[in-house]
């Protein structure tokens, strides 16, 4: 199962902000849309990512306020970027090694999505669940022994 599989059982549903939108604004979204991460994209190009840690971070950091700051000034400006023909191990070792909950997806250029580590494990489970309905079926159709 490749990146591409994910996304398209996923959905393409896909929020972004530009990195002048005040954090309050984003915060807005990912509360309305019940979702824990915003791409950052600049002018088409992807400047980053912003997600409920540098939320977090910057209410801590104010005592347990919200800044007044814009998503430039938090966002993570290097994310861990996914490419679609990437495969399911690959993906799950990366975001691992990274501690990378939420990362954009790209084709070349282009931002083709979101994914999830909830996404992840949701697909394996599928694929796996799709193996062991195989392998049984594969078993109770066993062919009988045919020595002479």
């Amino acid at each position: 199962m490749q990146v591409r599989d994910i996304l398209r059982i996923k959905g393409n549903t896909l929020f972004t902000v530009g990195p002048d939108t005040p954090l309050l604004d984003a915060v807005d979204i990912m509360a309305g849309q019940d979702i824990g991460s915003l791409v950052v994209m600049d002018k088409g190009t992807l400047a980053g990512m912003v997600t409920f840690k540098e939320i977090f971070t910057d209410l801590h950091n104010n005592k347990g306020q919200l800044s007044a700051a814009t998503v430039a000034a938090v966002m993570d400006r290097s994310p861990l970027v996914a490419e679609v023909g990437w495969e399911v191990e690959e993906l799950r070792r990366r975001m691992l090694e990274r501690h990378a909950r939420y990362l954009p997806v790209m084709d070349g250029t282009m931002l083709m999505g979101v994914i999830s580590f909830h996404d992840v494990a949701k697909a394996v489970m599928e694929m796996q669940a799709f193996e062991n309905k195989m392998l049984k079926s594969y078993i109770r159709d066993w062919p009988a022994d045919s020595a002479h």
